[in-house]
């Protein structure tokens, strides 16, 4: 399975996860949910140079012109709520993309400890086609497999990238063993070295949903 960290490489996407992670910039919602519609961007932009590209002939007003394109049929998918911006900004590059949506939550049985439950799913067949599921911080890795079984109902992909925005070391070693190796790449923003008791990662940047959207009760 493929690991692809982008960080470590120097490039812009560093000036946005930098201002996701600021106490002092994320406070302003509008710009955390741009922010991570860029990083959406730019990583997006990295999958592609991955794909299948044929050349077909473009008309031109004078000519013919030879234009490599890509020759896969592509699911963006994202896990809500959290998801939505970075989601956004895969689409607008992959703009012909179809798209699936899943919902999964935390439910606490106490301070600590919680069970992960699927309610919703709304997914074309993916079957045969470029899977992409996208949730921007992948803590533990439990939700994004019980994301993946759920939208297995909807048909066997042909590859799968899950993009991050934020990862902990342990999430990208449960998904190594958790997901089919030889279909699997793992796109991530960066990689964070622990969990703290509560399961968020650190340093991480909080909860990103309520970065975005506003707290829930």
């Amino acid at each position: 399975m493929n690991i692809i960290n982008l960080s470590e490489n120097n490039s812009i996407l560093n000036h946005y996860l930098k201002e996701i992670r600021s106490v002092e910039i994320q406070a302003d919602s509008m710009r955390f949910r741009r922010n991570m519609e860029r990083i959406g961007e730019i990583m997006a932009y990295e999958i592609s140079k991955t794909m299948h590209f044929v050349t077909e002939d473009i008309q031109t007003p004078l000519g013919i012109a030879p234009t490599n394109v890509i020759d896969e049929k592509i699911v963006i998918s994202t896990i809500l709520r959290a998801g939505l911006p970075f989601h956004t900004g895969f689409l607008s590059y992959f703009d012909k993309a179809e798209n699936a949506f899943v919902s999964a939550y935390r439910k606490y049985k106490d301070a600590l400890k919680f069970d992960i439950y699927i309610e919703y799913i709304a997914s074309p067949d993916i079957s045969g086609k470029t899977l992409i599921i996208t949730d921007p911080m992948l803590a533990t890795g439990s939700s994004m497999e019980l994301a993946y079984g759920a939208l297995l109902t909807k048909g066997k992909p042909a590859h799968i990238h899950i993009a991050t925005v934020i990862a902990s070391q342990q999430a990208i070693d449960y998904v190594a063993s958790h997901f089919p190796e030889t279909i699997t790449t793992v796109w991530t923003a960066c990689i964070d070295p622990i969990l703290n008791d509560h399961s968020y990662i650190v340093p991480g940047i909080g909860d990103a949903g309520d970065l975005a959207f506003g707290e829930k009760l």
